[in-house]
């Protein structure tokens, strides 16, 4: 356990340049008293690993030393091949340059470890779009993700769902979500995302901007796409359900439905049951979820809803019977 722990401080020093004790404890862990034992022995082994003091002080490797990758354990080295992921990386014009490190870091690996990180990359596929959807390819990606890289602004003219807009924006990170990517962008001291496909036009500018010490991509992200669900689903209707009802509701609702929704235990005469499912914001919206359950579900509440269900469904038997007559 301390060999793999003095392994991980050292590849974390080499990565990041200078880190605190605290840092690296709550990287590996345990106590900073033991970060302090473990980088005195580091040093008494012959690790040229220097503190610098004071308020922004921290270990850090002499300039020029490199931890070789022999110390990867079995599963160390299978993750790494796991988490090659080609079709991101070609998005991003990155194809050439993930071959060429995956390749050095076969040859760095031991022997013994090459056959089973090969053995990752035949058996594990990954396939981000969801079914029945394909991956987007935006025109503007690869200057957006170059823009990322370098820190620099960009000149965008944006599509939003009311407008075409045009923004100077600060990219500060790009996400991956189902086949489509999305930017963090800051704006006006403000962080929004927007959809790279929807991007018509965009310009590199050669202005840097200067990244929010505290901004964390995958802490935004998380919030964002939460906030979102949330603004999507603010309201809540009560729904009967027959058997295959339940069914189809657990198989056509999102996530963040899916994990709200709530259905009682008993079940009437008929085997039907209710259910609390968040719904849209408008009742036409609400209405358009639930006829997917088609005559297997009854909005009971709210009364506007179950009006809305009505209107909708007695326009439709209008229709399909006016057809029918014809």
């Amino acid at each position: 356990m301390r060999a793999s722990r003095m392994l991980s401080i050292l590849t974390t020093l080499q990565a990041r340049g200078q880190v605190t004790a605290p840092e690296l404890a709550e990287s590996c862990e345990v106590s900073v008293r033991t970060i302090y034992r473990d980088i005195d022995a580091l040093a008494a082994s012959g690790v040229p690993v220097y503190a610098d003091r004071g308020a922004e002080g921290g270990y850090r490797l002499l300039d020029g030393y490199r931890v070789r990758l022999n110390g990867l354990s079995q599963n160390e080295a299978e993750a790494l091949f796991l988490a090659g992921l080609p079709g991101p990386a070609a998005a991003l014009g990155l194809d050439a340059a993930m071959i060429a490190a995956q390749n050095k870091l076969m040859a760095a690996l031991p022997a013994n470890l090459r056959e089973d990180a090969g053995r990752m990359q035949e058996r594990f596929h990954l396939d981000a779009p969801g079914w029945f959807g394909e991956a987007e390819e935006p025109k503007h990606l690869r200057t957006i993700a170059g823009a990322v890289l370098r820190g620099t602004l960009i000149k965008i003219r944006y599509r939003s769902w009311r407008a075409e807009k045009q923004r100077r924006v600060a990219p500060l990170g790009l996400v991956l979500k189902g086949g489509s990517w999305y930017l963090a962008g800051q704006v006006e001291g403000s962080v929004r995302t927007y959809r790279v496909a929807r991007v018509l036009d965009c310009t590199a500018l050669d202005d840097r901007f200067e990244r929010p010490v505290d901004f964390d991509l995958a802490a935004y992200w998380q919030a964002a796409t939460l906030r979102l669900e949330a603004e999507m689903h603010p309201n809540v209707a009560v729904v009967r359900l027959s058997p295959f009802g339940v069914k189809l509701l657990d198989a056509l609702s999102q996530p963040y439905v899916k994990a709200r929704t709530e259905i009682e235990d008993a079940a009437d005469a008929d085997g039907w049951r209710i259910a609390r499912v968040p719904t849209g914001k408008t009742s036409w919206h609400a209405a358009a979820e639930l006829l997917r359950l088609g005559p297997e579900a009854e909005v009971l509440e709210p009364a506007d809803l179950r009006e809305k269900m009505a209107e909708m469904t007695q326009a439709m038997a209008t229709r399909y019977g006016a057809a029918r007559k014809a």
